[in-house]
């Protein structure tokens, strides 16, 4: 028994000296939002962690982000700690710049503010069921949006609402409801759904994972600002946001990026619902 704690605490300790995991990438600048610490870039291949997509990142410090502006070429790294990807250093990559994403969404200023009306959807969940956001009124939700063979940030996301979907008082937790809706529709069936929820751990009793006919879902995707559903060439924008939506149906919070805790967001979960009564 000894030998055995021996064994786990050196472990342990090794992977404390290793630190985070470091990747270099190239992409072209999306969108800047230094007060939200977050960069948009439409990046290549990562090799070892994701393929070409257009998505924001978390910033190590948003002074990074000074003279870094919208159509430019840039390398950067990304360190991947805590579950959490963040941009750690950030430059030009010569003097040319970039090819603008043309089937951009108009970046991170497309994603609707806080205070202002959750626009409505009505999709079909992981049992087949129709689901609305009309459906929920009375509950507080958190919405956020993923898909199933996602590489990166959304198996992420997903364990962090789980785990946050675990920690609500037991008071609340028939007041609070989680949804996730697909990116990538033409593969994401109900089935496929439901085991990528089940698992990362979410209870399906209080978690709709959302899909539909494309052209429906890609509105729904355009409509809350956060990219477009999977194009022709394979790749997908997706803007990383969360957005807390009170049982009134207004945006009361937007978390981007994945710099976000679950005792944070089962706090603010449990706030919303109390305040509900």
């Amino acid at each position: 028994m000894r030998r055995a704690a021996a064994v786990a605490l050196l472990a342990a300790a090794l992977a404390c000296e290793r630190g985070p995991e470091l990747y270099d990438a190239v992409g072209v600048v999306e969108d800047v939002r230094a007060d939200l610490g977050q960069v948009m870039i439409d990046h290549e291949e990562i090799p070892g962690l994701m393929p070409a997509m257009t998505m924001n990142f978390d910033v190590a410090d948003p002074a990074l982000l000074q003279g870094v502006e919208p159509g430019q070429r840039v390398r950067f790294r990304l360190s991947f700690e805590n579950r959490i990807y963040r941009v750690v250093a950030i430059e030009r990559a010569g003097d040319g710049e970039g090819e603008p994403n043309v089937a951009g969404s108009g970046g991170l200023d497309a994603v609707p503010p806080e205070a202002e009306p959750a626009p409505d959807f009505e999709l079909v969940d992981q049992d087949g069921n129709p689901r609305s956001l009309a459906s929920l009124r009375g509950k507080v939700v958190l919405l956020d949006f993923v898909w199933a063979n996602c590489p990166g940030p959304c198996p992420i996301l997903t364990g962090t609402h789980a785990r946050a979907q675990k920690e609500l008082p037991p008071e609340v937790r028939d007041k609070v409801w989680f949804a996730s809706i697909t990116l990538d529709p033409e593969r994401d069936t109900p089935e496929a759904l439901r085991q990528y929820g089940t698992k990362r751990g979410a209870d399906l009793s209080t978690w709709s994972f959302l899909t539909g006919p494309p052209a429906e879902v890609d509105k729904v995707v355009k409509e809350y600002g956060v990219g477009t559903v999977r194009l022709r060439d394979g790749e997908i924008e997706h803007v990383v946001v969360s957005f807390l939506i009170d049982p009134q149906g207004r945006i009361a919070k937007r978390y981007f990026g994945l710099a976000h805790h679950a005792e944070d967001l089962a706090h603010d979960l449990a706030t919303a619902a109390g305040a509900a009564g």
